[in-house]
């Protein structure tokens, strides 16, 4: 599990490597606005509050079981280090970001108060079942695979996508057989692990050498081995990367890989789930939802209802 300061010191290598290594700046043309605003270097992320203006909805409050209605709170596990997502302010202390604003939205639609705890991307999913947490948030894809052991209520669509420096001679990625006899860098415990590691063999099939899969749980440290050359290219969520590129010079957005919804993940057969999901799309309906994505530069990643545990995109 990590501390409130090990994230911070993760968000900060991203704006050190910019500081440092590059002149501040967007190296990405593409990178929605409001991320390229949100993510210069040595720059906060946005404080508009688009939250506590939200009121309980009676109709959805009613689908929570009702032990969950007198306790009044629910229990969140928190991945946080991957802005847009989640990231901490300059305290190191206060949690901020898309993921953080919608738990917190889609709790006050329900008359809940929030108790998160902050932990590491890789032990939410597996803690779920415990019944430690009632959720967990951490930009989850929502993927056959996890959907047979966690049930999820999708809120917004973000996916896999890579980044490269801008001296790499890869235009896209189609194939991953494009990165045989590269290396790269992404997040443990994450989806992009997983694909990486199921599709290495392709290379070999290829008679190519096959690729290095380097694994980090800091986003931070990903963006350092990219720049100082010890990766190649870096393999992470579209929206993360678009706002990283957007706060450093010398590397650039490469392409969109694999799009999928992310969802509030539950442990399988959770009694929050319809709750959750009527309370998504009634911020849809009253708007916070929009004023949600439009503040963390992500309205590309709207989704028209929320849905529990769909399948995979394909």
């Amino acid at each position: 599990m990590r501390t409130a300061r090990r994230h911070a010191a993760a968000f900060a290598l991203i704006t050190a490597s910019a500081l440092t290594l590059t002149a501040c700046g967007s190296g990405d043309p593409a990178a929605p606005a409001g991320a390229a605003a949100a993510g210069k270097a040595g720059a906060e992320p946005p404080k508009e509050d688009v939250v506590s203006a939200v009121r309980a909805d009676p109709a959805a409050r009613k689908l929570l079981p009702a032990d969950v209605r007198a306790r009044g709170t629910v229990t969140v596990a928190a991945s946080v280090g991957n802005p847009p997502g989640a990231t901490f302010l300059a305290d190191g202390k206060t949690p901020v970001g898309q993921d953080i604003d919608f738990a917190d939205a889609v709790a006050r639609v329900l008359g809940l108060k929030v108790k998160r705890e902050v932990a590491s991307f890789e032990v939410i999913l597996p803690a779920l079942g415990s019944g430690k947490y009632d959720l967990g948030t951490g930009n989850f894809g929502v993927t056959d695979e996890r959907r047979r052991t966690i049930d999820f209520v999708t809120y917004i669509n973000d996916g896999q996508g890579f980044a490269v420096r801008d001296d790499s001679g890869l235009k896209e990625v189609k194939d991953l057989t494009q990165l045989c006899g590269l290396n790269v860098a992404t997040g443990a415990g994450t989806t992009f692990e997983a694909t990486l590691e199921r599709e290495k063999d392709k290379c070999a099939g290829a008679g190519k050498k096959p690729y290095g899969v380097q694994t980090y749980n800091d986003q931070g440290a990903q963006w350092i081995a990219l720049q100082q050359g010890r990766s190649d290219v870096v393999m992470s969520t579209i929206n993360g990367l678009r706002y990283a590129v957007s706060q450093q010079s010398g590397v650039r957005f490469l392409n969109e890989f694999k799009r999928l919804d992310v969802g509030f993940a539950f442990k399988k057969g959770s009694p929050l789930t319809p709750a959750f999901q009527a309370a998504v799309n009634r911020l849809k309906a009253d708007g916070t939802y929009d004023r949600i994505l439009k503040k963390w530069g992500t309205s590309e990643s709207a989704i028209e209802t929320s849905r529990i545990s769909p399948p995979e995109i394909r």
